[in-house]
């Protein structure tokens, strides 16, 4: 039997990994973070996330997590958008803006097109001969 453990990503202290991805005390120190983005987001509902960012001291990449995570709402929260994975822009919903996920799409259509079009050469330059 072996002791799973890992170093916390956010402090690097060595911990048993289980239901949390970090070590307890950084599990208590998001926490608190989160208490004060809710508690922000409350008494300023027209905040967007720099402001709550600002204002809390919580770095926006983890108000992002929490909104991903559903601990924060969108919904009440008309000014709040998080950043596009790929270029940055703000949005509120799903991990990339719409500019970025077309951008994909095509690049992804390009890639099979190239490769059919391979496929299609390949087939064709394979001859087969009879003899006679």
């Amino acid at each position: 039997m072996s002791l799973n453990i890992a170093n916390c990503p956010r402090c690097g202290r060595i911990f048993a990994p289980g239901l949390k991805d970090v070590c307890s005390a950084c599990a208590k120190e998001v926490e608190q973070q989160y208490e004060r983005c809710v508690q922000y987001l409350r008494d300023n509902r027209g905040a967007t996330i720099t402001e709550v960012s600002e204002n809390t001291e919580v770095p926006i990449k983890q108000i992002t997590k929490f909104i991903r995570e559903g601990r924060i709402s969108l919904v009440n929260a008309p000014n709040m958008s998080y950043p596009c994975d790929v270029c940055g822009i703000l949005i509120r919903e799903g991990n990339m803006c719409e500019t970025c996920r077309k951008r994909l799409t095509q690049d992804v259509n390009t890639l099979k097109e190239q490769e059919q079009r391979r496929r299609e050469e390949i087939r064709k330059s394979m001859t087969y001969r009879s003899r006679d």
